[in-house]
């Protein structure tokens, strides 16, 4: 979302550039020569001119308007973007919250089949122990309670998948944020290291 607003604002600002062509223009220009002896009866001479000149456009062509007219429906473009991008936004943070609400719903009832398959089991094998149940049964309540368990495994990840999703969705999955042991990259590091280089070829790192 903050990546669209950007969008918005440089368009904007190259509507306003494009305006600059029909503003009038002043330039300054000045000349100084110094010759030596340029005659014999004269032995300096020394001339300075001083130039100001305005320029005010009228008409060339239109291509400025037609610019202009261009660069403002570029504007409308990135604002019905700069929209998507939030309806788009909001639609993937309430799937995230939906998801992770299931997902929690499911581990309850994972952990409630788990009690029940554990309840059954020992149920099972009491009947077992006083013959009123075969091995088969057994081991069936037994694969039920292994089913009831991966369920359980099932749905804890959902839940931490669904968790991270969210995360993602409200823009808060970031190593600011997480607060991981890793580099953060700051861009106004380099642009203030070369924001006063007016020539040269290396860059800051040596290069």
């Amino acid at each position: 979302m903050t990546a669209a607003l950007y969008g918005v604002d440089v368009a904007q600002l190259q509507v306003k550039i494009a305006e600059g062509a029909l503003w009038p223009t002043l330039a300054l220009q000045g000349s100084v020569q110094q010759q030596n002896y340029p005659t014999i009866l004269q032995p300096n001479l020394f001339l300075g001119t001083v130039m100001l000149n305005l320029s005010v456009p009228i008409y060339q062509g239109g291509a400025e308007y037609s610019a202009i007219r261009l660069n403002k429906e570029v504007v409308g473009q990135q604002r019905l973007n700069a929209d998507q991008v939030r309806d788009q936004t909001r639609a993937n943070v309430v799937q995230a919250w939906g998801q992770l609400e299931a997902a929690k719903a499911q581990i309850e009832a994972a952990i409630r089949q788990n009690d029940a398959a554990e309840r059954a089991l020992t149920g099972v094998r009491n009947e077992a122990q006083a013959g009123q149940r075969t091995t088969l049964d057994v081991l069936n309540a037994e694969q039920a309670l292994v089913n009831a368990r991966v369920a359980l495994i099932v749905a804890q990840h959902d839940r931490v998948v669904a968790s991270y999703f969210l995360l993602s969705a409200v823009g808060r999955l970031s190593a600011q944020e997480l607060h991981l042991p890793v580099t953060i990259y700051d861009p106004s590091i380099h642009y203030h290291q070369v924001r006063d280089v007016w020539s040269g070829l290396r860059t800051p790192d040596g290069r």
